[in-house]
């Protein structure tokens, strides 16, 4: 490891301008810590004084020339990319702008049909012509996972004139593919591959058994959200170019008009240490890491309520993820692990993720009481009140554009239905399960009976969707094809 690797230029820099003797006639108004209510203060005393602005020697994140364009460029050599860029309005802001620094109004691009909702977001916003790849479902797991290799070759010969393709890697739940097969194929036919890589930060780290980063394969620009994997502040994430292709001026421009003018100092910060902290990870760190996994697991494994999924051999080890048996109630399992001081990442109409650190939280033995505890209060039925679905449809199984462009879209009015008569409509509005925040139903699409009867069921099941009056389950907003403007 280069020896400059064990610096953290940015943070190093903050903490010496805390120590100074200063006094501040400039934004915040917390003055480092000086105007704070007293009530408050033990906990963000610390924190204050680094929560500063754009003074001299701090630079500025949209236009970088000292102490954090030395740490992106230290960023960029861990990651191994031509350059990377801090972000402090998360993978959010990363994805939206690697589609507008890349792609024309017009534009075809291919995307994962089951991909985050800023991805929608982000070709809504270049005005471009997405074309829906639909993803497997896994009848083991009984969960849908990615595109099959098979489908995005398809794809990517039969649209060879696409601009990007855009791909999550890995999935919420750690499942990933073969993406340098994906990208070998893309660059063939000069599509660029855009890689939306929120939980794979870790995936830099060279000989713990974690799956390639996208990055390392050779994706064009690849996203990562620092502090899902990684020991960085909430909406920390990083953007990495790898490809000459990309126009930087653009992209510059593009995460200047996204990002906040007032960046946070202790987000940029983390992410600094954040690069440290995987620079730095240790044989001995991994070894203690693996060990408290497996010990965890079998302490998962150890009951009736449900199984754990398996892995395949390049999934992502630090992904937990219970399949949940069909008599047991998902809310009342989410209440007794909420009970025992048990916070999973995501819970789901059949399954319960859990995500580890890059190291241990928790002493097995603590685990095993706690679990032990909600065995032995959860009731189970002899019929779990479910709507079977038919899951190998619940996504459509074609490649298929938008039913409507949003351009046509912005042309046309939209009005509420309830969804019995919303089946055949064009949904004007997404309909998004979150977490993980992917849309069931995208903006654009036409309305099916299927999708329906699941979205009933998650509201029966008490299942969080944004926008928020989707509690109601009563209504969805949906174009009205007889009125224009």
């Amino acid at each position: 490891m280069h020896k400059k690797q064990r610096q953290t230029p940015l943070y190093q820099k903050l903490i010496h301008f805390a120590q100074s003797r200063h006094t501040s006639f400039h934004v915040p108004g917390h003055k480092s810590g000086g105007i704070f209510p007293e009530d408050f203060s033990e906990i963000f005393s610390d924190i204050l004084k680094i929560d500063v602005t754009e003074l001299e020697g701090l630079d500025d994140l949209h236009a970088p020339s000292g102490v954090i364009k030395e740490a992106q460029d230290l960023a960029s050599e861990w990651f191994g990319s031509l350059y990377t860029y801090f972000l402090v309005n998360g993978s959010t802001v990363g994805n939206l702008a690697m589609i507008l620094a890349t792609c024309r109004p017009g534009d075809q691009v291919l995307v994962q049909r089951n991909c985050h909702k800023s991805i929608l977001h982000g070709i809504e916003l270049a005005g471009v012509q997405p074309i829906f790849l639909p993803p497997m479902f896994d009848a083991e797991k009984q969960m849908y996972t990615n595109p099959s290799i098979q489908v995005m070759k398809e794809t990517l010969y039969n649209y060879h004139n696409a601009r990007a393709i855009l791909l999550t890697y890995p999935d919420y739940f750690g499942n990933t593919f073969n993406l340098e097969e994906v990208i070998e194929i893309a660059h063939h036919n000069n599509i660029l591959v855009l890689v939306d890589e929120a939980h794979g930060c870790h995936f830099s780290l060279p000989f713990i058994e974690v799956p390639p980063s996208a990055v390392s394969l050779g994706a064009d620009v690849v996203v990562q959200s620092a502090h899902k994997m990684t020991p960085a502040l909430t909406m920390a994430a990083y953007l990495h170019v790898q490809s000459t292709a990309i126009d930087q001026q653009k992209m510059n421009y593009y995460l200047q008009m996204l990002q906040s003018s007032s960046p946070s100092y202790p987000i940029l910060a983390s992410l600094d240490i954040a690069r440290y902290y995987l620079a730095t990870f240790s044989e001995q760190k991994k070894l203690s890491l693996f060990a408290y996994i497996e010990k965890v697991i079998t302490c998962f494994s150890e009951s009736d309520a449900w199984v754990l999924e398996k892995k395949g051999p390049n999934d992502d080890p630090l992904k937990l993820s219970l399949r949940v048996n069909q008599n047991v109630d998902i809310q009342q399992l989410k209440s007794l692990f909420e009970q025992e001081k048990l916070y999973p990442e995501l819970i789901t109409d059949k399954h319960v993720l859990f995500i580890f650190g890059l190291e241990p939280v928790i002493d097995p033995s603590i685990l095993r009481k706690k679990l032990v505890r909600i065995q032995q209060e959860l009731k189970f039925s002899d019929n779990r009140a479910t709507i079977e679905i038919n899951h190998n449809t619940y996504y459509h199984e074609k490649i298929l554009p938008l039913a409507i462009s949003y351009a046509d879209m912005k042309r046309l009015q939209a009005k509420w239905s309830d969804w019995e008569n919303a089946i055949g409509k064009i949904a004007a509005e997404a309909i998004i399960p979150y977490p993980p925040g992917i849309p069931l139903i995208a903006k654009g699409e036409r309305i099916e009976q299927i999708t329906v009867e699941k979205i009933k069921q998650l509201f029966q099941q008490q299942i969080n969707f944004q926008p928020s009056n989707r509690q109601t389950g009563l209504y969805v907003y949906v174009v009205d094809e007889t009125r224009g403007e």
